[in-house]
């Protein structure tokens, strides 16, 4: 459904910095600079992406939402947090752990990135 998601950032190497050790917590390869403004990690479901706004503004964060990344086991996504948190990161939300689900757990874990996006790594249970 998705080719790509992208989010903004006024600081694209300390967002950078922050992605790689987040993206790189789950097995991706380090992002790869297109522009001095732009930044890219492919993968074979998708491409993820963080940029300088166009319009020239200041990058925001969007109320509401969330971008959800795959971990493959709940170790996965608590080093996801950890690298998260010492790379530039806060955490939000509960801390990382199962919340109960209609169609089962999830072991989530939150953050904000530098730029004050909300994401999350995803662990589905059983």
């Amino acid at each position: 459904m998705f080719s790509h998601i992208m989010v903004g950032a006024d600081d694209i190497q300390a967002s950078k910095t922050f992605y790689d050790a987040v993206l790189g917590a789950l097995g991706y390869e380090p992002g790869v600079m297109s522009t001095e403004d732009r930044c890219y990690y492919r993968s074979e479901s998708g491409v993820f992406a963080i940029t300088k706004p166009i319009d020239g503004e200041s990058a925001s964060r969007g109320n509401g939402s969330t971008i959800g990344f795959t971990a493959e086991t709940t170790a996965a996504a608590d080093a996801w947090h950890a690298a998260g948190i010492a790379n530039g990161g806060s955490t939000c939300e509960d801390a990382p752990g199962v919340r109960k689900n209609p169609n089962g757990g999830l072991y989530l874990a939150y953050l904000l990135d530098p730029s004050g996006n909300k994401i999350c790594a995803l662990k589905r249970m059983g």
